[in-house]
Order: C-alpha cells, then structure tokens, then sequence
C-alpha cells in the first residue's frame, strides 16, 4: 500500500534554494565507422526543458523508470556534467561553474549522493579518512568526524571510524556517504535512488534518517526513484518523467492519488498495492523510445493507449490542473478536449 508523506517541519519557510528553467542534456554519440565521412552528429536527448523548484524544508520526487533521465538531472544540478542549454539559479543567481575555488564553493551548499554507497567509497580507506578529507576541504578542519556519524544515527561512532567500507552493511555504508555529504553543511541534498541498492529491510530506515536531516537541517531534497510508492512516502512534491521529459508534477498525495497522465497511471499501476481489487486502469504496449531518435510530438505517444492526433507532431505544453499546483504536460487536459 502506497502511504502519504509527513508534513515537513512547521518551522519551514519553503524559500526556493536551487531551480532550474529550461535544462537540457544532450549526450554525442561516438561514431562509427560509417559516419567517420559524414557531418551528422548523433546525440542521446538525455534530457529535455525540464524545469524544477527545490525548496528550503521540503522533499521534491523526481519519479520514472530506468533511463528516463532522472540521473542525468541530479548530475547537472550538481554540476557533473555541462548542460547543452536551460539556466541553473541558487538563490535566485544564475550558476556557472567549471572547477576550481568557484565549484568548491557550489559543493559547500549542493552535495550529491550516489546511488551505489560501495562505489562512491574507496574501498582502500577508513570511515575515518572518508569524512576527515571532506571535512578539510570544505574548511572544517576543526570538526569532528564522530559528530557527523551521530548525524547519521551510527552510534556509538567509535565502532565505525577505523571500519573500511567492505566491513560495513550496505546501509551503513549508505549513512557514511550521508554522512560525508553533511560535511560541507549544504542547503541541498541530491539524493539519486539513495535505498535501491539497499535491502528491502533496511531501506525505510534510510529514508526515515533523509527525513529527520530534512527537519533538523532544513535541507532541500531532491529524490530520485523509480519507486513511486516510496515517493508518496518520503515526498511532498512529485515530478514524473518519461523519455527526459516531466510530464506530470504537484504535490505528491495529488498525484498519486489523482493521476493525470497516462505515463503516471501506469506507474501507479505497477506499484505493489495488495489491497487492490481493480484491475490496471492503464495498458501500454511496446517499449520506451530511443533517445537518439526520439519521437516527435508527446514521447509517450506511441505507447499511449489515449493518444491524439495532435500527439503525434506536437510537444504537448503544460496544463494547470488545480490552483494548488497540479499540472501535467499531455494534450488530453488542453481546455477544447475538455
């Protein structure tokens, strides 16, 4: 069963931190042998015009499956990757890093967690040099890596600090990585699917930890998943995307609960739910585009069991829902179809 996200701390003041209008990813695909001798460029369209607010205090979802380009986002939010067009404003400045004191300095307020803790760890040191190291270059030499372990509810943080990353549990290694994040006091945590390499078990306490940090610290969180129920969870605002594209975003008791996208549907509809009676109220057929060729129009249309003509050629705009947010970029909602 899908349950409702907590409110986030009454003493919120939900002022926009990071945003970003316009963000637009395109990846060039190596040539071939073939294509040595011609002027085209293939290019993966990994992400295309998304817009996004992530607010002081709150927990924003970003929801889809594999390869719908969720990742390619918290990768350019955190500035990993170069953006083909789109602005990225902090606190209302537009950003433009490129290395150097200028990036470190971005880093100090927008930290990312990866999604593999025993990757994003070197294998060769302790919990100890992880967190030591993140605090000396985010010029917290004077703190102590212990009090960052009890941040994270690894107690008592003397049992962990000489550890290697292969003698922890995966999600203890996942609140060391955490923790190292925290080092640099952000304002903005990118969580990309932080509890899917995570036992089953263990994965409610990870985001129960990510949801105390949001109170206590009054972090912005980004939340990237292909889980839609754990969103509804952990969220409070949801962004759906398909093929690079969002299709549908508002609060995520809304979106869940009164889905307007076909794309959003069907995921809600793949979500274990065993107090389920109905059968899917949504059927797609065939597989998710290419994102070298993708198709003209509503990515989604060729899937869509609802498509319009109109699909087919035009990209669909977004269409207000209800005066609290709730919107959804598909031409079933413009006001002439009613």
């Amino acid at each position: 069963m899908i349950e409702a996200a907590m409110p986030a701390a009454s003493g919120a003041t939900e002022e926009v931190v990071l945003d970003a209008a316009g963000l637009t990813k395109h990846f060039p695909v190596r040539r071939g042998v073939r294509e040595l001798f011609t002027r085209t460029r293939r290019e993966v369209h990994a992400v295309d015009d998304v817009d996004l607010e992530l607010r002081r205090g709150r927990v924003t979802a970003m929801v889809g499956e594999s390869g719908s380009g969720k990742s390619t986002v918290a990768r350019l939010l955190a500035q990993l990757h170069p953006r083909t067009s789109g602005v990225i404003r902090l606190h209302g400045r537009p950003v433009s890093v490129k290395g150097g004191r200028r990036f470190r300095a971005y880093c100090r307020r927008v930290q990312l967690v990866f999604q593999d803790p025993f990757s994003s760890l070197n294998p060769a040191h302790t919990v100890r040099y992880h967190l030591t190291r993140a605090l000396h270059i985010h010029g917290r030499a004077d703190a102590k890596p212990g009090d960052l372990l009890a941040q994270v509810q690894l107690t008592p943080p003397e049992r962990y600090l000489e550890k290697f990353p292969h003698e922890l549990s995966g999600g203890q290694r996942q609140r060391v990585a955490i923790a190292r994040a925290l080092a640099a006091r952000p304002e903005v945590l990118l969580a990309d699917e932080p509890v899917s390499m995570l036992d089953v078990s263990i994965r409610l306490g990870v985001l129960n930890l990510l949801r105390d940090l949001r109170n206590r610290l009054d972090l912005a969180i980004l939340y990237i998943t292909h889980d839609i129920a754990s969103a509804r969870y952990f969220a409070d605002e949801m962004l759906v995307m398909y093929a690079g594209r969002v299709v549908e975003g508002g609060d995520s008791e809304t979106v869940t609960q009164r889905a307007a996208h076909p794309y959003t549907r069907l995921l809600i509809d793949s979500a274990p739910d065993p107090d389920r009676v109905a059968a899917p109220t949504e059927e797609a057929t065939g597989e998710p585009p290419s994102l070298i060729h993708p198709p003209a129009g509503c990515r989604f249309h060729p899937r869509c069991p609802h498509a319009l003509a109109v699909c087919e050629t035009e990209v669909p705009p977004r269409f207000e829902l209800t005066e609290t947010g709730h919107w959804t970029a598909c031409w079933l909602y413009r006001p002439e179809t009613g």
